[in-house]
């Protein structure tokens, strides 16, 4: 039930699953307690606040004088249209999660922000058309 709503007070969870408050809050901070929940987050609708456009950037760094991944995820963490940075295993090292207002924001913010990263070599965007949730407890770790 947090999963899908983490608005939802130890009560109605309680009420929900046939517990009392008390009871649910119990099993609630055990599951903080265990790490298993790892913070309340909230979903921010990203296209009503005019960012249409999501696009999957891969981002191999150069060979040549290798920056250190330090550096490239400080630098690129700081960019705020930068939704996710991802260090991956494959064909690129990073891959990245970016929201721009439209495709010729994105590629203002390729041009000027991405780039001109340190160590950027070799980048391949991909730009999501339609986005389906799994159901299920498990359905938003991906950390999105």
């Amino acid at each position: 039930m947090l999963g899908a709503d983490a608005t939802k007070s130890a009560a109605q969870i309680g009420r929900a699953v046939g517990i009392g408050q008390p009871a649910a809050w119990r099993r609630i901070r055990r599951l903080m307690d265990q790490g298993i929940l790892a913070g309340r987050r909230v979903a921010v609708d990203t296209a009503a606040l005019g960012f249409g456009v999501t696009v999957f950037l891969g981002v191999r760094l150069a060979a040549k004088g290798r920056t250190s991944l330090e550096d490239f995820e400080r630098a690129v963490t700081a960019i705020p249209e930068v939704q996710t940075v991802q260090h991956v295993l494959g064909q690129f090292d990073y891959r990245l999660r970016i929201v721009a207002r439209d495709i010729s924001d994105f590629e203002r913010i390729l041009r000027r922000r991405i780039m001109t990263l340190p160590g950027v070599g070799q980048v391949e965007a991909n730009v999501m058309l339609s986005e389906e949730r799994r159901p299920g407890p498990l359905g938003g770790v991906d950390g999105s």
